[in-house]
């Protein structure tokens, strides 16, 4: 790319949360920014789960240089042989097979540019496994293994692929969460309080930009001292 000025993004979630935060911290950039959500105001409406609605957002917003992958959704929070096969599959059809299909459509036009960023939102419950919520964390686990394996399969075309794992943020996903699990997991960080949306846009804009250049297939924590390995 000549002009970093004139790349595009596309945040999927990005009219919430961690998504909405990337969204403002790449504009500050100077990055063209468009959101993809299921929610009003997004500047496309579709749902990452569904290959032809990404297909779809692909063709309305043309070449992207920069894809965060950031929708997601928690799940049931109870004990693995309570969880319902549905809610198990809804949970991945929206944080792998959502991203899956994300990158399944705008790779291979970075490759064809011989530059691009992908960073995806992984989490720190995909290393660590957090009890009574064993769909998103398994999920979470998936996410980090595309990274590590989609980051190698680029690693000599321009295309840095890399993940990013925060522990608990304070986003309206964990609004929602059992009162009782967000409790036992907030209690995990040593600095004893959740993160914030910026924090994690900041290190996004890290990854999403020129700065990196030798790293690939990476997981970063975000995680205020909590880390696993």
């Amino acid at each position: 790319m000549d002009d970093p000025l004139m790349r595009t993004a596309l945040v999927t979630g990005g009219m919430s949360g961690i998504g909405a935060a990337v969204a403002v911290r790449l504009r500050a950039e100077g990055v063209r920014v468009v959101t993809l959500d299921l929610a009003e105001g997004a500047d496309l409406r579709a749902d990452v789960a569904d290959p032809a609605a990404v297909r779809a957002a692909a063709t309305d917003v043309g070449p992207v240089d920069i894809l965060v992958n950031s929708a997601g959704i928690v799940g049931p929070a109870a004990p693995l042989w309570e969880i319902e096969a549905g809610d198990w599959d809804r949970v991945f059809a929206v944080n792998v097979r959502g991203t899956f299909n994300m990158c399944h459509a705008f790779v291979s036009g970075m490759r064809e540019r011989g530059w691009g960023r992908v960073v995806n939102l992984a989490s720190i419950a995909g290393k660590d496994g957090n009890p009574g919520m064993s769909p998103y964390s398994a999920s979470k686990a998936a996410v980090i293994a595309l990274t590590k394996s989609l980051g190698k399969e680029l690693a000599t075309s321009g295309v840095l692929v890399n993940a990013v794992a925060p522990a608990v943020i304070e986003t309206p996903m964990n609004a929602a969460t059992d009162p009782a699990a967000l409790a036992r997991i907030t209690g995990l960080i040593p600095m004893r309080r959740v993160g914030r949306p910026e924090e994690v846009a900041e290190l996004v804009a890290w990854l999403a930009s020129d700065h990196v250049s030798f790293s690939t297939g990476a997981v970063y924590d975000i995680s205020g001292g909590r880390a696993t390995y």
